[in-house]
């Protein structure tokens, strides 16, 4: 949401999705409503006016649009699956892990989109991979959920390493490599705060 507002779209159009998206951050920041209405809310189209002068904003909203939708149907289906376990919802702040990863983005354009779109296909791999190694480890139902959810993930990665090259115009494989390194040095490192995205346990 934050990438099509920033860099595809004008004003209004950014506030609209903002306006669209309200429902979901109240349930998730502020506890307002029911979850079960969330299934119901409006349905988020593409029909977004492509801020001028920014060659790659279509790809951009096409992929990143398609990615919100998919991930906020794994945001309900994860909240069916708690509520039938019984488990009640409560917010989860971040981890060290993307914020290690994006104090490291370069700070002018686009060099700090493509790094933005780096970090997030590190982000995606790394949850397809975890959500692999669960899914033998728990019961049928998770498990199935969670290689439902690994395919997606991979898919996801793809999108966002594909659009870093498309808007760098070159080879991006230096770029993937820096940040390689230091996602390695933060997930084996010690982590107090455990986490889907975290190091070692301490």
């Amino acid at each position: 949401m934050y990438l099509i507002r920033k860099y595809a779209v004008d004003k209004e159009s950014g506030d609209a999705l903002l306006a669209w998206l309200k429902p979901f951050e109240d349930f998730t920041y502020r506890k307002r409503g029911d979850w079960r209405e969330l299934a119901n809310h409006e349905k988020l189209t593409k029909s977004m006016i492509p801020k001028s002068g920014a060659p790659y904003s279509q790809d951009l909203i096409d992929k990143m649009v398609m990615l919100i939708k998919e991930e906020l149907h794994h945001f309900y289906q994860v909240l069916e699956i708690m509520e039938e376990y019984g488990i009640a919802y409560e917010s989860v702040g971040s981890s060290r892990y993307a914020r290690g990863m994006l104090r490291h983005v370069r700070t002018y354009e686009p060099q700090a989109l493509i790094d933005k779109l780096i970090c997030g296909a590190y982000i995606e791999a790394r949850s397809c991979e975890r959500f692999a190694v669960l899914a033998p480890h728990v019961d049928k139902r998770l498990g199935d959920f969670y290689i439902s959810l690994l395919r997606s993930e991979a898919r996801h990665y793809q999108d966002y390493l594909s659009l870093a090259e498309e808007i760098a115009g070159a080879d991006i494989s230096e770029r993937v490599a820096f940040f390689a390194d230091l996602e390695a040095e933060l997930i084996l490192s010690l982590d107090e705060d455990f986490k889907f995205h975290s190091g070692a346990p301490v």
